[in-house]
């Protein structure tokens, strides 16, 4: 008995002597050791320390291979020695598992459809032979990065069916041969795992954060994710990790775009995080990727060859084996137009912000109005029925238009949790899913339409979930329709979205109610609303009352509210105590928020203190504001410095700054160059911005070029600019066509203003001096309302009053 503590400490001694003769052999200290091997630097340490405890099985493998050492002895005397601590080993592994285990369809890799593949293997969840294109290559060298030791993060961002994430899988496919493990957070939901777990991480993982938006972009955790994924990435005894996730076009300009003055900034942290770690998947194959799926086919690829006999003009070959052309199909096609009505609710719901999950008798009760008359009329007794038996039916790759599906319960104790607040429960009744090639195919097609009543009544009536409700109230804020979205807006409220109080609680301040502000505010505050934390600190500062303001901006500070410090930073530069305001700015910018140090920089700029200023935006710049770059840029031109003022716009535009890009054209515009200034605003507008060319155009409206600046509204408005409209309408009406004006301004209404915030406050005034009380959803003026407590009402018209 007393012999087995010796046998399993000599065990110990023996594998820890044989690790370091190894290394001494190859004569690699234990930081080059580290990287060849994909290991952490402590974790090796701690291997190869007497008092290191039992390395892990994955360690002693990987340590192994690098050192040309028998692997299975060393395997044996890891055995021996773990079972006398009777603990887990010193590198204990964190949440996932092996990449070898994982199946790619559980990674949300789209299924292709029965056929051969390419191991010549028939099945229904073949996957077709892998094209490599341009994208892969970066994916590669972080996979390479992550081997050796440094941990990395990618994002790729394609529009739906593009083959994100099948490019991930192939990506992470080496790592599986060096045992590394693969995390995908997900139950109880994506953003609540992730926040839960990613403190647990270990090395040697792959984070898969596949749809991203479900993480980074949740209202409640994502900010706070972000933060998480940041530390996780610098934290080395827990490297390397290699963090891979994916996002729609739309959802990473939400979080990249730099914020607008005066609003809240609910991406700051995730901005940060995928500053210069995205990349574009193309959405069709070029040439070389297609020859190169052509000799697959003709290898006996039967999937890749059937896409290409459908798609060799198109190339878009990886939406075609997930199944889009059928859907497209489905919804254009359908065999009764109740179908195609239901289907475009859903498409509605989910560009207009509600969750993946849209309920049953909401999608019912927000058809009919999407119908004509004559095919309202020819409604029967089960139409829906019929009609979501139609949309069932599944097309290529097992996928269907709009299916039935069943939300995960919760399974967590019942104890608190990550989350401050409560979970909210699923709503009553079946809930759908709309097919995601069908979602962004409607992002695109139903861009500029506004939905039509049975839509609002039906999410009035219907929706529960305050996320939302808070996004539908602003969806119709956007599109001036105040009514419905007053009254969604109370329902979200009164459901407890913080935002949604943070927003009443605005409306009763300028309405001159302080102390009904001030509850609602502190309401959003107590559901985790920084933005409602800094407002109240600015309604206090307004009246007077600085030292109240200061008092809560500290205790909001104290509790880690980064927002927070920035307000209390500004209230100490503007007491004239600089060095505690950049010392508060500062601890903001560690803690991810860059925006305390460009504030404060603007607030010296202001002051006429330009060198400070200047260096409080220099270290923005080095946190990674890009924001801070044009700041600079601005800074440069106004001394003069043309060239200097340049080169910080565009490196400010290299790291996906939109502001850059309109500065740059108005560079080029005042010093006389029109052709450079509209090569650049069309540049910026190939690439998704069109503010360059609406600000190029206000240029020369106001230098009394009206047929220029007509021609460069309407192509950004080509380019789906909505504030090309507004400039397009004030025009018209400036020259006394209101009929012409109000037709411009309808379709800015309809298309929803956000894509133009900057001009947000021009354009609500073009609107509120032609409709101000707002827009029916067919597009007519609204009769005259007072806000009032909602009443359930029986016709699609927004609440009235009681």
């Amino acid at each position: 008995m007393h012999d087995e503590p010796d046998r399993r400490r000599s065990a110990q001694s023996e594998l820890r002597s044989r690790l370091d003769e190894g290394r001494a052999r190859a004569r690699l200290d234990q930081t080059t050791l580290a990287r060849k091997a994909g290991l952490g630097r402590t974790t090796v340490s701690k291997a190869l320390s007497p008092s290191g405890g039992v390395p892990s099985a994955d360690t002693v493998t990987a340590l192994a291979g690098v050192l040309k050492l028998p692997v299975g002895e060393l395997l044996e005397l890891r055995r021996i020695a773990a079972e006398e601590t009777g603990t887990a080993s010193a590198d204990v592994s964190g949440p996932g598992r092996p990449i070898g285990q994982w199946d790619p369809h559980e990674l949300e890799v789209h299924p292709a459809g029965p056929g051969k593949g390419p191991s010549g293997a028939d099945g229904v969840r073949t996957l077709p032979g892998y094209v490599r294109r341009e994208h892969d290559q970066v994916l590669a060298n972080a996979v390479t990065a992550a081997a050796t030791g440094r941990s990395a993060i990618v994002v790729l961002v394609g529009t739906s069916s593009t083959g994100k994430t099948r490019a991930c899988w192939e990506a992470v496919q080496p790592l599986a041969e060096k045992a590394w493990r693969l995390w995908h957070p997900f139950d109880p939901t994506r953003a609540e795992a992730a926040l839960e777990d990613l403190h647990r991480v270990g090395p040697r993982t792959v984070v898969w954060l596949n749809e991203a938006q479900h993480y980074l972009g949740d209202r409640k955790f994502g900010e706070r994710i972000a933060a998480a994924v940041r530390q996780l990435l610098l934290d080395e005894e827990r490297g390397p990790v290699l963090v891979l996730g994916t996002l729609w076009p739309e959802y990473a300009h939400d979080y990249t775009a730099p914020p607008t003055p005066g609003e809240d900034d609910p991406y700051s942290l995730v901005r940060e995080l995928m500053a210069g770690h995205t990349v574009s998947v193309p959405g069709t194959f070029d040439a070389a990727a297609l020859a190169t799926a052509t000799a697959l086919a003709k290898q006996g690829d039967t999937l890749l060859a059937d896409a290409l006999t459908r798609n060799r003009n198109a190339s878009r070959i990886t939406q075609d084996l997930a199944g889009a052309p059928e859907l497209l199909r489905r919804y254009e096609q359908p065999r009764q137009a109740a179908s195609r009505a239901l289907l475009e609710a859903a498409m509605d719901a989910r560009r207009l912000g509600t969750g993946l999950h849209l309920p049953q008798a909401f999608l019912t009760d927000a058809a009919p109005d999407y119908l004509s008359d004559h095919d309202y009329d020819q409604l029967t007794d089960d139409w829906a029925e019929q009609a979501y038996a139609e949309l069932a039916e599944q097309v290529h790759g097992k996928q269907a238009p709009l299916r039935r599906t069943t939300r995960r319960p919760s399974r967590r104790p019942p104890t608190p949790t990550t989350d401050a607040g409560t979970t909210l429960p699923p709503p009553t009744g079946p809930v759908f899913l709309l097919a995601d090639y069908l979602e962004q195919h409607g992002r695109t097609t139903r861009r500029s339409l506004c939905p039509p009543a049975s839509f609002w009544y039906a999410a009035h009536t219907h929706l529960t979930h305050p996320d939302d409700l808070n996004n539908l109230a602003q969806a119709a804020k956007n599109r001036h329709r105040l009514q419905w979205s007053h009254h969604l807006l109370q329902r979200a409220a009164n459901h407890g979205n913080s935002g949604a109080l943070t927003r009443l609680a605005g409306m009763r301040e300028e309405a001159g109610d302080r102390d009904s502000a001030e509850t609602l505010y502190r309401q959003a505050a107590d559901h985790g609303n920084s933005g409602a934390v800094v407002n109240l600190i600015g309604m206090w500062e307004k009246t007077g009352d600085q030292d109240g303001a200061e008092t809560l901006a500290q205790q909001a500070a104290n509790r880690g509210d980064i927002f927070a410090l920035t307000a209390l930073a500004a209230m100490r530069e503007e007491a004239g105590d600089r060095d505690g305001a950049e010392t508060l700015a500062r601890q903001a910018a560690d803690h991810g928020n860059t925006f305390a140090l460009e504030n404060l920089a603007g607030m010296r700029e202001l002051a006429g203190d330009r060198d400070g200023a200047e260096t409080l935006y220099r270290q923005a710049a080095d946190h990674g504001n890009s924001g801070a770059l044009v700041s600079l840029a601005e800074m440069r031109e106004e001394a003069g410095d043309q060239d200097g003022a340049e080169t910080l716009a565009q490196q400010a535009a290299n790291h996906g700054n939109t502001a850059a890009w309109p500065l740059l054209a108005e560079m080029r515009e005042e010093a006389g160059d029109q052709d450079g200034a509209e090569t650049l605003a069309r540049q910026a507008a190939d690439h998704g911005d069109g503010y360059a060319l609406v600000n190029l155009a206000a240029m020369r409206e106001e230098a009394g070029d009206r047929d220029g600046a007509e021609t460069l509204y309407r192509q950004a408005a080509d380019h789906g600019n909505t504030r090309a409209l507004v400039g397009l309408a004030g025009m018209r009406e400036e020259a006394g066509d209101r009929d012409g004006a109000e037709t411009l301004a309808r379709q800015a209404a309809d298309h929803g203003n956000t894509d133009a915030l900057p001009h947000l406050a021009e354009m609500r005034n073009i609107f509120n001096r032609l409709w101000p009380y707002g827009l029916d959803p067919d597009g007519t003026p609204t009769s005259p309302w007072e806000p009032s407590v909602s009443v359930e009402q029986r016709e699609h018209v927004p609440p009235g009053p009681s």
